[in-house]
């Protein structure tokens, strides 16, 4: 291990992150009772200009008078992107008023470090002024080629940075790549035209102490194809998906659960390494395998998010 070492951002169990339109809110106890384990509360993509002052509104008032975390929700809200007139009336009304109740914020179509250091500096100074005694958690959509460019800077800009997601959609936008659906291949492509961006994307995470989430699947017709995608993701280091449908919630977490047998065999590997330890040797076998310190890290975080999903 290089001497130099990112603190780990905060652990969250992140398997499916159901999106929710803020101007929906007939949406929301539907969201409370589902077995997501993320909701975030759209303002931006989902929202249509006209509607986003009453979706702001229904926001505020959803984190007043339902208590997410009592259902073992995590709770954030994608605000508005910087390049609008609506992000800083967001963050300022939801803050505000609401702070306490929501655990981090979604900043979408970030493109520098300057725009995580504007959303910091704007939650420090309104924790200050309101006496806050939660810290917000920040979370960036990547889902532009700037962003992607950027995205060793922004993994490091703020101490309140916690994951970092991928934004396909956009991001196929952006680079002005032909695409059938969202999230979905290209036949004309020779395999995923999106592993060179989740790679880069998981990488970036792990080497500065982040999540590392994958984001919609248009087709939520196609429960196949979704399933592909994040097998694809999980296969790479992903550790959750978004569902922009409720039917995707049950595929998600199935997919970024690890299954029994893959639980049991790492509680067995850290049993043998630590026999071995205890013998003085720094390596051993397992079913005809060896395994040795590096295999205990892998089996370590297969365990860890066994224990994070039965402790919910």
């Amino acid at each position: 291990m290089s001497f130099k070492y990112y603190k780990p951002a905060k652990s969250r169990l992140q398997r499916s992150e159901l999106a929710v339109p803020g101007s929906s809110p007939e949406m929301f106890e539907k969201a409370l009772n589902s077995k997501a384990d993320y909701i975030f509360l759209d303002l931006e993509d989902a929202v249509s200009p006209m509607d986003k002052v009453t979706a702001r509104q229904n926001v505020i008032k959803a984190l007043k008078e339902i208590n997410w975390r009592e259902k073992g929700k995590t709770i954030s809200v994608r605000i508005n992107s910087p390049d609008t007139h609506y992000m800083y009336r967001d963050l300022v009304d939801i803050v505000e008023e609401v702070g306490e109740k929501l655990d981090t914020v979604l900043l979408p179509k970030a493109g520098t470090s300057s725009d995580v250091y504007m959303i910091d500096c704007l939650l420090t100074q309104i924790e200050t002024s309101k006496k806050l005694k939660n810290k917000i958690g920040i979370e960036c959509l990547i889902e532009t080629a700037l962003g992607m460019s950027n995205i060793k800077e922004i993994a490091k800009s703020s101490e309140r940075l916690e994951a970092l997601h991928f934004g396909v959609a956009d991001y196929a936008a952006s680079l002005r790549a032909r695409t059938v659906v969202i999230g979905g291949l290209n036949p004309d492509y020779p395999g995923d035209q999106w592993h060179h961006g989740l790679s880069q994307l998981v990488m970036t995470c792990r080497a500065y102490g982040l999540r590392a989430i994958d984001g919609p699947f248009g087709d939520f017709n196609d429960p196949d194809a979704y399933i592909e995608a994040a097998k694809r993701g999980a296969a790479i280091g992903i550790e959750g998906k978004w569902a922009i449908h409720p039917s995707q919630i049950e595929l998600a977490n199935k997919v970024f659960s690890p299954p029994s047998s893959e639980v049991t065999k790492a509680k067995r590997i850290l049993e043998e390494l630590d026999k071995a330890a205890k013998a003085g040797k720094g390596a051993a076998q397992l079913d005809g395998r060896m395994i040795d310190a590096a295999s205990a890290r892998m089996a370590e975080n297969i365990v860890n998010i066994d224990k994070q999903i039965n402790d919910k």
